[in-house]
Formats: structure tokens, C-alpha cells, sequence
């Protein structure tokens, strides 16, 4: 056994005894309970994120508007629990890099400064919830994330010859249906070609189709399955492995993953069997421990309170892998009390790595960088082409293959199109021609970046881009955009998806609706659109902090208005 291995063995032990020492202490004598901040969690979303270092810098994206299981933008994050928070244990980084305090404010421009070779690095992401790239209207330059910059990330680390070790906490897709089922195929494919060795699973994977699930994740005689769960069975017990081991030289990984109990009420399934996660471990521990690791980890898709407790419960696992926290991970991670283990956060979208340093040095055995996954890292031939087929794959089903039936729009009026409103409006639809809304179809048949990959067969990125679709909820309205040969006028973010269907009104005007005054006035009343609910309301279902986190600083309404305004009839 190497004499990193042996230290860690008994570090490993000895966190055990002082655990058990402390939990007969509080038996004992009594233990106050664990103070509470001033107000309690949002069930989505953790206000608390377990940071004692410095905020994240002003560039960085907010993490809200993560999308739900119906679609909507509005969810910041599945991995929140409906429960009060404790306040985070205060973190001394000095164990993990004597230099964090000095850095921990920001993310070095030279990433893995001063690093000696490592035994290996453990590479964690997770959370990626759909976002196979980056979205939205800032430009790739302004934006973090996406499988391209991964694996370009990973080729980096690969070629300074250490031995990497990519590990996901899970969650790879939003929503169900056949859409997020081609992305899960996507994103399997694509881990496996980045050599992941172990991947948990999270609630929105959960509720993809378990024959379509399981066919994906379960190993074969050719390939083990990089896939692991303690406490999720999938159709079959078999079909998943409790705990992978990972061999990196003489070294070994022990590496499960648990959803955390809050999250089984999410799904409704019932091909799968969801069991407590504390008694699953206490169940899987004996048979991990029998593999003689020497370091242990355990992923956690739950909250940071759940990953916390479980740290403390569980102190044989060196380091907890969580899904959660809002906003940025944290630049180094967590030291838990009392055994000291490490929470290391994976943070929204895929849009970071965390990087964990494994060193024979007994004086400094551990050092993380935090990583965001912004254009500084080229995008990845391999993974631009693997974007690409999923596009062709999505164009070769269709619409109707993916499951989209157009519905009524909820004013019962139909959509007539951007040259109709010209007819009588033709300063206000002259100002629209020249602005990017009339162009937005365009930006998918030939994207301004990334150019050979067209997405105007794509409804999650069609929903803001053409007219009379649900932007927040990816499906097409009745006379809304269909396709560039059925439906051409229906092309660009036109004057309906602010104002509403036109049919009534242009029916009304045109002399095709017997109407009086009074009722051609609510007619005209109806299409009418203030700009307090463009500001409030209508410009977000777009505009959203997930796409233009920009829409929403001070004073950018006001900004962008000028660029578009049109006032009602010439």
C-alpha cells in the first residue's frame, strides 16, 4: 500500500472515532440546537449556500430561472428541500490550500497555479438540467457552460498527463418527453466519450420513461455503466450498481450517490423503487468498505442541509459532492464539523467544474480550483459535432414525432402575422423589420456563432424565436409558426406574442365583423399593451434572467425600449 493510502486510511479512521466521540459527548451532556438564520429557505431555491468566502464578482450570471418538470423557466433549482435552513459551518480553507484565503474572492486567470503533479484530480460537474450549451441572447462570450467547453477542459487537464477522474451528481435533462429522452441519449453518449467513471442520477432523470432510462444507463458485457445509486432501483435491482470503484494506479476510489428523500415526492413512477437514503447507506457502507478504498466519496442530489447531515452521519466519505446551493459554487470547499470532511457544491447548468487535487504530500494531501466553463476554453470539435446530431436527430422526428400538438390560445383568436398588423400599423412595423425580433427565426437557420448548427427544428429555442408559441413552455399555438414551408408568415418574434392573436381585431377593422363602436373600442382595447406590463411581465417570459441576465439591471428596460419603440396606429 502507497504511503498516501495508508495516510488516508488513517485519517479516515480517525474521523470516525472523533465522530463517535463527539455524538456520545452530546448524548451526554446535551447539544444546543443548530442556530437557524433569520428566515427560512425557499423550498426552491437555497438562499443559504454554505459560502463564507468572498460573493462571486459582479460578471457572474445569476442561477435563477432553471426550468421545471412542465417547462417553465420560473424554477431556480431542483435540489432545494422544503425545511429551515442552519447556518453554514464557518470554513478555514487553510486545510485544503494555505493560498485560498488569498484567492478565494476570485477565480485565478492562470488555473492550477503552482500545482505539483497530482495522484489524481477528481473533475466534478453536475446539474446540467438540459443545458447541453449555453442559451440565450449575450453572446457565448458572456456565457458559462456547455459540453464543448467540458471537454475541452478535460483535454487540458489530460494533457498535462495527470490522471483525471470526471464524476457527475446528475440531473441532466428538464421536463419529459421525447425531447429531454434525446437529450439524455445525447448526454450519455457524450460523458462516456469524456470517460466519465461515475454518475449519479437526479430527480428530472428520474422521470424520463424507465425502459428509456434504464437502456441508457445500464452496463452491457462490452461497458460498465458509469451510472451508480444507493438508494434508487430502476426496474431492477441488477440494472444498477450501489457504489462504483474506481482504479487510478494503486489507488482506490469509492464513489455512491443518494437522492436525497425530499426529492422522491417529486416523482411518480412506479418502476422505481425509491428507499431512505440514510438507511441505504448505512446498508451499502459495509460493502464499500470491504473494497478497501482509500478515499471515499458520496453524491448527494439534495440540499445543502441534507448534504451536511449526512456528511456528519457518514464522516467514512472524505468528500460529499452536492447539487445544493443557489448561485455559484463556492471557490473552495466546505469543511463540515465535526469530522471535517469537505462539501464541494457543482453549482446551475453545468456552467462550472470543480477540480479536487489528491497529493502525497501528508502537509498538503488536498488543494480545488474552482472552474467556470466560460469562452476562455475553445469549444470541443467532438462535442460541437455530437450539438450537431443532436439538432439532425430532432429535425428527423419533427415536431409531431416530439409530441407537440398545437392548442387554442387562451383568447380564443388566431394569429394573422407581422405584414396584417403593417397593413394599418406601417410606421410601427417598419420600425419592427429593422429590429433583431424580426430576425430572431434567422438567428436559428443561421446562428450568429457556432454557424453550421441550425436550430429551427428545436422547440426549446423555436419558442422565442418565431410567432404564437408558449415562450415559457415550449409548445405551438393554433395558427402559430409550424414550419418555414407551412407557416413562413409566422416567422421572427412578431407584433402578436406581445399584443395577443389579431384575428378579432383585424376582422373588426377590415368590415369582416359586424361590430358597433363600442365594440370595435374593446377590440382596439384588447391588443393594447402598456409598457409598465412590457417592463413587468411580457418582455421577461423572454427575456428572462436565464437569457438575458443583462434585461435585468437598472435602467435596461428604458435602454432596449428605445431600440424597438413603436406607438400604436400611423
Amino acid at each position: 500500500m502507497s504511503e498516501s493510502s495508508s495516510q488516508w486510511r488513517w485519517f479516515q479512521h480517525a474521523l470516525i472515532v472523533v465522530t463517535m466521540l463527539a455524538t456520545a459527548l452530546c448524548f451526554a451532556v446535551g447539544c444546543p440546537a443548530p442556530s437557524t438564520p433569520n428566515s427560512s429557505e425557499d423550498p426552491a431555491a437555497e438562499k443559504d449556500n454554505g459560502q463564507t468566502a468572498k460573493p462571486a464578482s459582479a460578471d457572474e450570471p445569476s442561477a435563477s430561472g432553471e426550468q421545471n418538470s412542465e417547462g417553465s423557466k420560473d424554477e431556480a433549482s431542483h435540489s432545494g428541500e422544503d425545511e429551515s435552513a442552519e447556518k453554514a459551518v464557518v470554513v478555514d480553507p487553510a486545510p485544503i490550500d494555505p493560498e485560498a484565503k488569498k484567492k478565494a474572492s476570485e477565480e485565478p486567470e492562470e488555473l492550477f497555479k503552482d500545482w505539483p503533479e497530482p495522484a489524481y484530480v477528481l473533475f466534478l460537474t453536475g446539474r446540467q438540467h438540459g443545458y447541453i450549451e449555453p442559451c440565450g441572447c449575450t453572446g457565448l462570450e458572456n456565457q458559462k457552460g456547455g459540453l464543448a467547453r467540458r471537454d475541452t477542459l478535460l483535454h487540458q487537464l489530460r494533457s498535462k498527463k495527470w490522471n483525471v477522474v470526471p464524476i457527475d451528481v446528475g440531473n441532466q435533462v428538464r421536463r419529459f418527453g421525447r425531447q429531454p429522452e434525446i437529450k439524455f441519449q445525447l448526454t450519455v453518449n457524450s460523458l462516456q466519450r469524456m470517460k466519465y467513471q461515475a454518475v449519479g442520477l437526479g430527480p428530472d432523470d428520474l422521470k424520463l420513461p424507465a425502459g428509456e432510462l434504464i437502456a441508457l444507463i445500464a452496463g452491457d458485457s462490452n461497458q460498465a455503466t458509469p451510472f451508480v445509486a444507493a438508494n434508487v432501483v430502476v426496474l431492477d435491482r441488477s440494472l444498477l450498481p450501489e457504489f462504483q470503484v474506481i482504479q487510478v494506479g494503486d489507488q482506490k476510489i469509492g464513489v455512491t450517490a443518494v437522492l436525497a428523500d425530499a426529492q422522491h415526492k417529486l416523482l411518480n413512477n412506479g418502476d422505481l423503487i425509491l428507499e431512505p437514503m440514510v438507511a441505504s447507506l448505512t446498508r451499502v457502507w459495509p460493502k464499500l468498505a470491504a473494497a478497501k478504498c482509500d478515499f471515499h466519496l458520496l453524491l448527494c442530489y439534495g440540499s445543502l442541509q441534507v448534504s451536511r447531515q449526512l456528511a456528519r452521519q457518514f464522516p467514512q466519505f472524505q468528500v460529499v459532492v452536492t447539487a445544493g446551493g443557489s448561485g455559484p459554487p463556492t471557490f473552495e470547499p466546505e469543511v463540515v464539523e465535526p469530522a471535517r470532511n469537505l462539501l464541494i457544491q457543482v453549482g446551475p447548468k453545468g456552467m462550472y467544474a470543480g477540480a479536487l487535487g489528491i497529493f502525497s504530500d501528508p502537509q498538503n494531501p488536498l488543494r480545488y480550483q474552482r472552474i467556470s466553463l466560460s469562452s476562455r476554453f475553445k469549444d470541443s470539435t467532438e462535442m460541437l459535432d455530437q450539438l450537431k446530431s443532436y439538432q439532425s436527430e430532432l429535425q428527423r422526428t419533427g415536431l409531431t414525432g416530439l409530441g407537440l400538438r398545437p392548442i387554442a390560445h387562451a383568447s380564443n383568436r388566431n394569429f394573422t402575422g407581422s405584414q396584417v398588423c403593417g397593413d394599418c400599423h406601417t410606421k410601427a412595423y417598419e420600425i419592427w423589420k429593422k429590429t433583431p425580433h424580426a430576425r430572431a427565426t434567422d438567428s436559428l437557420i443561421k446562428p450568429p456563432e457556432r454557424q453550421d448548427i441550425a436550430r429551427h427544428f428545436d422547440p426549446e429555442c423555436l419558442s422565442c424565436h418565431v410567432t404564437g408559441w408558449n415562450p415559457q413552455k415550449y409548445f405551438p399555438y393554433q395558427t402559430g409558426y409550424w414550419s418555414l414551408e407551412k407557416t413562413f408568415n409566422m416567422k421572427g418574434n412578431g407584433c402578436e406574442n406581445c399584443h395577443g392573436p389579431g384575428s378579432h381585431h383585424v376582422a373588426a377593422e377590415s368590415g369582416d365583423l359586424g361590430v358597433d363602436d363600442q365594440q370595435r373600442a374593446v377590440l382596439r382595447k384588447q391588443m393594447q399593451l402598456t409598457l409598465a406590463d412590457a417592463r413587468q411581465n411580457k418582455c421577461m417570459e423572454c427575456h428572462d434572467l436565464d437569457n438575458s441576465p443583462d434585461f435585468h439591471d437598472p435602467g435596461a428596460f428604458e435602454t432596449y425600449w428605445k431600440e424597438v419603440e413603436h406607438r400604436g396606429k400611423d
